[in-house]
C-alpha cells in the first residue's frame, strides 16, 4: 500500500537533494559542475545534492531559484539503490523538463516545483540531452524523441521496484512528447502493473502535434483519466512551435474543450498568466501550481 503524499509540507525543504536519471553524457565525469552536458550518451543515474544561498534556511518558494546551486552529484550503479527500503513504499514526483534546460536548470526547476507543490516523497528529474539555447529548437526535439526508450526505461525500474508508491509524473513542453512516447511503450509492455502505479500525469504546455496525441491517447485509453492538460491559447512559444511545424497546432494551445472529449482532465491557464511568453506557468503562477496539487491528490478541478 502507498503511503500518501501529505501537501502540507515540503520534504525537499528539509533535504534539498534529488534523485538523477539523464541519457546526458557527463563531463568532468560528473564530479563538477556543469555535471552532463547537450551530448547523448547511456543512462546515468545519481543523487543531485543542492545548496541554497545561505545554505538552506529559506525554501525555493520564498526565494525563487536565484543562487541556488548543484553541488555535488553521487553517480550509482543502478535506480534501485537510490531509493532505500523504508517501513512504506515512498511516492515519487518526475520530473522532465522543456526545450532549452542545461542540466542544472533542469534539476533546479524541478526542485523548485517540488518545494512549492510541498510535495511528501521523492522527487526526481529526468534530463534529456537539450543544448540548453534558445536557437537549437530542432536539435532539442530530435533528442526529445531519441530519449524515449531511456525515460521507458526509468519507468520500468520504479515499476518494479517495491520500495517506490504512486509514481506522479509532471511533463513541460516538448519533454510531454517523450513522456507521452514513454507511457505508451511502457503502456504496451507492462499494461495493468503501470496503471496500477502511476499517479496523476501532468502535461504543462505540451507541446506536441495534436494529431499524433489523439492517436497516442486512443493507444493508452486506460490512462486517460490519469492524465491532466495544462493549455493557454496565448503561450507564445506554442504558437512559434506550430508554426515550425507547418502551422500544426499543438495540445498546449488547443481548445479545452477538444481534449476534454478525449477523456482527460483539462485546465485552460489563458487568464493565468499575463508574461510575453506565458510558457512557463507552472513555475511561474501560483494558481497553475495548485493545479498540480490537486493532481497529485486526486481532487476535482475547478475548470476541468
Amino acid at each position: 500500500m502507498s503511503a500518501v503524499p501529505g501537501m502540507d509540507v515540503s520534504e525537499f525543504s528539509a533535504n534539498p537533494t534529488l534523485l538523477v536519471a539523464t541519457n546526458r553524457k557527463p563531463v568532468n565525469g560528473a564530479t563538477e559542475s556543469p555535471w552532463f552536458g547537450p551530448e547523448r550518451a547511456q543512462l546515468t543515474v545519481g543523487r543531485a545534492k543542492l545548496l541554497a544561498p545561505d545554505s538552506g534556511r529559506f525554501t525555493l518558494a520564498a526565494m525563487g531559484l536565484d543562487g541556488w546551486r548543484v553541488t555535488k552529484v553521487e553517480v550509482a550503479p543502478k535506480l534501485r539503490d537510490l531509493i532505500p527500503q523504508a517501513p512504506l513504499p515512498r511516492d515519487l514526483l518526475v520530473y522532465i523538463h522543456g526545450y532549452n534546460n542545461t542540466f542544472e536548470y533542469a534539476a533546479l526547476s524541478a526542485a523548485q516545483l517540488s518545494d512549492e507543490i510541498k510535495f511528501k516523497g521523492e522527487t526526481m528529474v529526468f534530463s534529456w540531452p537539450s543544448k540548453g539555447t534558445l536557437f537549437d529548437y530542432g536539435y532539442d526535439r530530435e533528442s526529445a524523441m531519441w530519449s524515449r526508450d531511456a525515460l521507458e526505461q526509468v519507468f520500468a525500474r520504479l515499476i518494479e521496484n517495491p520500495n517506490v508508491g504512486k509514481i506522479h509524473v509532471v511533463a513541460h513542453s516538448v519533454g510531454t512528447m517523450v513522456t507521452m512516447e514513454s507511457l505508451r511503450q511502457s503502456y504496451v509492455a507492462r499494461g495493468i502493473p503501470l496503471i496500477q502505479r502511476l499517479g496523476a500525469v501532468v502535461f504543462a504546455s505540451p507541446d506536441i502535434d495534436m494529431d499524433v496525441f489523439k492517436s497516442t491517447v486512443a493507444r493508452v485509453r486506460p490512462l486517460a483519466s490519469k492524465i491532466t492538460i495544462i493549455t493557454a491559447t496565448n503561450d507564445r512559444a506554442l504558437a512559434v512551435s506550430g508554426w515550425i511545424a507547418g502551422g500544426i497546432k499543438r495540445v498546449g494551445a488547443a481548445d479545452k474543450d477538444e481534449l476534454k472529449r478525449l477523456g482527460l482532465r483539462v485546465i485552460d491557464a489563458s487568464q493565468m498568466g499575463w508574461g510575453v511568453v506565458n510558457h512557463d506557468l507552472f513555475l511561474s503562477n501560483a494558481n497553475v501550481r495548485q493545479v498540480i496539487r490537486r493532481a497529485i491528490d486526486g481532487q476535482p478541478m475547478d475548470d476541468s
